[in-house]
């Protein structure tokens, strides 16, 4: 059972999705609040598995929450849920110290999914930012770098490549897995492993790599 703290400054979304995620068998919210500064004031008290947080709140933001208890409850997975879908809000989070990064917009399964993925240890960022990450990684791409070196010098294989092609498309492990023939734990065992070759911190961080190295295109 996951043991959730959901931080939002609007009262009706964490009533909206305080609904959806106790539907869930297996996530038990244990509290919410307003903002940072009376979530800190709970984990001093009581430390969840997992904090769902906004970004954008008042008396402290979500960057500085993240900061603050990923200093003093490091083993507190992070998962941001924002509307702001900016790349250096991004990547801002995640330096922070955030475990994931989802927008409100997503759909309700890919928000559980990516709870899932971060409760399992891994880090996990929309697809729906996948589009976003490309525009922006266009710009930094070294045309000078051959696709077969990379594949030897980090020693990513045809098969992983295939699912860091269809991970940068925004497909989820269930549907990589059905699109090239795989079980999902094969797929979800090379995610984990392209994120240890290429020594990236998440999705976002595995997907820019992809294209700087001229993996993908």
């Amino acid at each position: 059972m996951t043991r959730l703290l959901l931080v939002d400054d609007h009262k009706l979304v964490r009533y909206g999705f305080q609904l959806i995620l106790e539907a869930q068998e297996n996530i038990n919210v244990i509290a919410e609040a307003e903002n940072g500064d009376k979530a800190l004031k709970y984990l001093a008290q009581v430390q969840p598995d997992l904090i769902l947080t906004d970004i954008h709140m008042d008396v402290m933001d979500g960057l500085k929450f993240i900061r603050h208890v990923k200093a003093l409850y490091p083993i507190v997975k992070i998962v941001v849920l924002s509307m702001d879908d900016k790349i250096q809000t991004i990547h801002e989070a995640l330096n922070s110290g955030a475990d994931g990064y989802l927008l409100k917009s997503s759909h309700v399964d890919e928000i559980l999914f990516g709870i899932k993925q971060v409760m399992d240890g891994l880090q996990y960022v929309s697809a729906a930012l996948g589009i976003e990450l490309i525009n922006y990684l266009a710009h930094y791409i070294d045309p000078q770098i051959d696709k077969k070196e990379i594949m030897v010098q980090y020693e990513i294989s045809e098969r992983e490549l295939s699912v860091l092609e269809l991970i940068a498309e925004g497909y989820t492990n269930a549907e990589i897995a059905d699109k090239i023939f795989l079980s999902k734990r094969t797929v979800e065992g090379q995610r984990q492993l392209l994120l240890e070759k290429t020594n990236s911190r998440n999705t976002a961080q595995l997907i820019q790599f992809g294209f700087q190295k001229r993996l993908l295109c």
